[in-house]
């Protein structure tokens, strides 16, 4: 089964194998160039099991879908329960989502696919997902502590976590080449600098210009 947390129960129950099999094929080979009996074939059930529990590749898609998106809301309920400032959490939230990057590739693969609204034409985008309000929320609750700029809720949620979510995306495609963690605090300094008060932009640890440009060069190639 597809976690980010939760050790896969063993024997892995029958719907778990069915939605790690499909999350795999149709990362590496796309949903449209995978058939039911290869996802079949790979979760090793019969065509009935899948048929039973999903009604068809449809409907893996969409239960594997709103599966790693309550993944994802879990992960920034668990960063919001740990406390800490707006500025804290957005980082913790930020950090998470690289590690997993790393440990869960094809969890996150997914869940930031572009293209979900062609074969998930009903279900919500990742932006209007509950995780993604609720970092939308951080921010928002920054900029009510005076932590960040006044500004448009959207235009600070994307100044804080857009080049973050670009990191990834560049990552995934393999345009990067380092561990994404390493980038953390060039990424979270580029978001504090156009959010953070003054006061708020003191407690921010200075990143050496070296790995700013290094961060960014290789980003662009």
């Amino acid at each position: 089964m597809p976690y980010l947390k939760k050790v896969i129960p063993q024997p892995e129950p029958i719907d778990c194998r069915i939605l790690t099999a499909a999350l795999d094929l149709f990362v590496q080979h796309g949903y449209h160039n995978i058939s039911i009996h290869e996802i079949q074939k790979q979760a090793q059930v019969s065509i009935g099991s899948i048929y039973n529990y999903f009604g068809g590749k449809e409907g893996i898609a969409r239960a594997l879908y709103q599966h790693i998106l309550n993944e994802l809301d879990q992960a920034v309920d668990d960063v919001i329960a740990e406390g800490g400032s707006p500025s804290e959490q957005c980082k913790r939230v930020m950090a998470d989502l690289f590690n997993y990057t790393e440990t869960h590739r094809n969890i996150i693969a997914f869940a930031f696919h572009p293209k979900h609204a062609e074969f998930l034409p009903e279900e919500p985008r990742p932006s209007d997902s509950s995780a993604f309000t609720k970092m939308r929320g951080i921010v928002q609750r920054g900029m009510d502590l005076g932590e960040f700029r006044q500004m448009d809720t959207w235009v600070a949620a994307s100044g804080m976590f857009g080049g973050a979510i670009r990191m990834i995306q560049l990552r995934l495609e393999g345009k990067i080449e380092r561990p994404l963690p390493e980038y953390l605090e060039a990424v979270l300094l580029t978001a504090r600098v156009g959010l953070c008060t003054q006061s708020a932009a003191q407690l921010v640890t200075p990143v050496p210009v070296q790995d700013l440009q290094a961060a960014s060069i290789e980003a662009a190639a």
